[in-house]
């Protein structure tokens, strides 16, 4: 290499060194968001998923064969919802009802389960009691929704999301 060109190229490492140190002046560089390049939130989704495998040994007691049926646990993992109308329908018009069976972990006394839901976790409570604790019910909801459940039964409490579906 020649000695004009080795200046040249010195010269220009030193051009593109002072630039690009002019550029950031200690800052970071902002850029303008780009939708194209916005990471996209999935969408919103009842929080407690349906599980649909085999019920587990404290949950599955009286059953009889293949435990599998459609069921939510409560967030604590006290409270288990099988769900025997799957899916849930706000105003059913096929004939059948929203049976829950509400299983509860820990052993209870017979007070009652009473089952407080807000649609999409906010509003006016809407609230409804399974006397005699956890057990066989028939739980409507007067909207289609995500609906959260606080559920308190025994000394207990426990909370689930159920999703009823328009009919």
């Amino acid at each position: 290499m020649t000695a004009p060109y080795r200046r040249t190229g010195i010269a220009v490492l030193l051009a593109v060194g002072a630039a690009l140190a002019g550029c950031t002046g200690g800052q970071t560089p902002t850029v303008a968001p780009s939708s194209a390049a916005a990471p996209v939130s999935p969408p919103a989704v009842c929080g407690s998923p349906v599980e649909k495998g085999p019920l587990p040994d404290w949950a599955s007691a009286g059953f009889s064969g293949s435990s599998a049926i459609p069921h939510v646990f409560g967030r604590g993992g006290d409270i288990a919802a099988i769900l025997f109308a799957y899916p849930l329908t706000y105003a059913r018009t096929d004939g059948a009802n929203n049976k829950i069976l509400w299983v509860s972990r820990p052993e209870v006394k017979s007070d009652p389960l009473v089952i407080t839901g807000r649609l999409d976790g906010t509003g006016e409570p809407v609230v409804r009691t399974v006397e005699g604790g956890p057990g066989p019910s028939i739980i409507d909801f007067p909207r289609a929704g995500c609906w959260r459940l606080s559920l308190a039964w025994s000394g207990h409490t426990d909370t689930l999301d159920l999703s009823y579906a328009a009919s």
